[in-house]
């Protein structure tokens, strides 16, 4: 598996777009690794400080998760270096996907990433520069479509990102009109869980856990986990937290969701994030979810939970340990080797998968179909891990043997 990381890791990205925005300090890049099966696919992250490794490294995470969550594309990703609370974002936006929109009407397929909201952002200001959708260069390059099935499909998966939930078993509160988009990943995670114990062995009803972060995927996994009989015993952002040893009750995980602003934790028992920064880790739980920033773990932090009883982590954020290395760090491999660690491409694949089956065919469009999906394609990649080697650990080596394998 190493050998293959290496080769993976150090062979030079197809294509790499550079743009200096000329009315203010933003810079951004578009990182095409490959393209392979002609055309790649990718979101759009905006954050101060961001540089072209950071994109380069998120582009290959692409690629690999592409294996999993299918189509069968080169892996792609877009970073403007820029502070998101900017007044001046929205201009920001606006010039980069004008000068990046060849690249979407060609081969290339963008969404929302980290500070860039699908929704609300993405969608409306490529319409704008004459992109049919963010999608539509994996459908020129990869689908290659007649111009009647591409209407089709484009039309498909423009309705079924943006769908309102309409299930209670999918949705906190079918009245506040979640969508697809903001629940799928979060759900992805949750599920890993279940079906990692499904098939390594065990249940997830009565296992505590630990969620980090509270945005969008935190949320939604920490919300479905509770829904499964886990009990929730910590949750963790960047304003705080909230503990209860004995896990917070399924109400009151929805109820939390509810009261989040934006992507922070609201509840009356939250105490600061330093002290919760020196708590959370000794905490026992068999679960942790780590869906905050990338590179945030250290190695004394896994350590204390290893220690605690933890048995599986189900990655929310991409690459969640703070190695340099683009993918499989040491504090990566060490936590590999001590538990069962469910990698990134796997088990927070879901939006990735949901625009695979949006552009594939025509498809069922309820909240069911959409979901049950997502799930059937995290157990597979778990199924295929498992019979290859059915040990508890080294699950991300085998689970990455088996992606790049694929690639190299």
């Amino acid at each position: 598996m190493k050998e293959l990381l290496k080769q993976y890791e150090s062979k030079a990205p197809e294509i790499v777009f550079h743009w200096q925005d000329q009315e203010t300090e933003a810079e951004g890049w578009t990182v095409i690794n490959s393209l392979r099966g002609g055309a790649a696919g990718g979101g759009t992250r905006m954050r101060k400080g961001l540089d072209v490794n950071e994109v380069l490294s998120l582009a290959k995470t692409m690629e690999v998760k592409f294996t999993v969550s299918g189509p069968a594309i080169g892996g792609a990703k877009s970073g403007i270096n820029f502070d998101p609370k900017d007044p001046r974002k929205k201009g920001v936006l606006e010039r980069w996907y004008k000068a990046v929109s060849p690249l979407l009407k060609s081969y290339y397929g963008t969404g929302g990433d980290l500070n860039v909201d699908e929704i609300h952002e993405v969608i409306p200001i490529t319409e704008d520069c004459g992109v049919w959708h963010p999608q539509e260069g994996v459908f020129n390059g990869h689908f290659k479509p007649s111009e009647a099935d591409k209407i089709n499909r484009i039309g498909q998966l423009r309705q079924g990102v943006i769908k309102v939930i309409e299930s209670d078993k999918f949705s906190p509160d079918t009245r506040r009109k979640y969508t697809v988009a903001d629940m799928i990943t979060g759900y992805g995670v949750a599920e890993a869980v279940r079906h990692y114990y499904d098939i390594y062995g065990g249940t997830v009803e009565g296992k505590k856990a630990i969620v980090q972060g509270f945005g969008n995927v935190g949320a939604a996994a920490a919300f479905y986990l509770a829904q499964m009989g886990a009990k929730i015993v910590g949750i963790m952002d960047v304003s705080g937290g909230v503990i209860s040893e004995e896990g917070f009750s399924f109400e009151e995980i929805k109820a939390m969701f509810l009261a989040k602003n934006s992507n922070n934790l609201v509840h009356e028992n939250a105490i600061s994030f330093e002290e919760m920064n020196e708590k959370i880790w000794g905490l026992h739980a068999e679960i942790f979810a780590p869906c905050a920033a990338s590179r945030l773990i250290t190695k004394d932090q896994i350590t204390q939970l290893i220690d605690s009883g933890l048995e599986v982590i189900s990655c929310g954020a991409n690459v969640p340990f703070a190695d340099k290395e683009i993918f499989f760090g040491p504090i990566m491999e060490y936590t590999d080797k001590q538990v069962s660690l469910i990698p990134d491409f796997i088990s927070n694949c879901g939006m990735a998968r949901v625009f695979a089956y949006f552009m594939e065919r025509r498809v069922a469009m309820n909240d069911e179909a959409i979901f049950t999906d997502t799930s059937a394609v995290v157990r597979k990649a778990l199924l295929q891990t498992f019979k290859q080697s059915a040990s508890k650990t080294n699950i991300s080596s085998t689970a990455f043997e088996i992606a790049l394998r694929q690639l190299v």
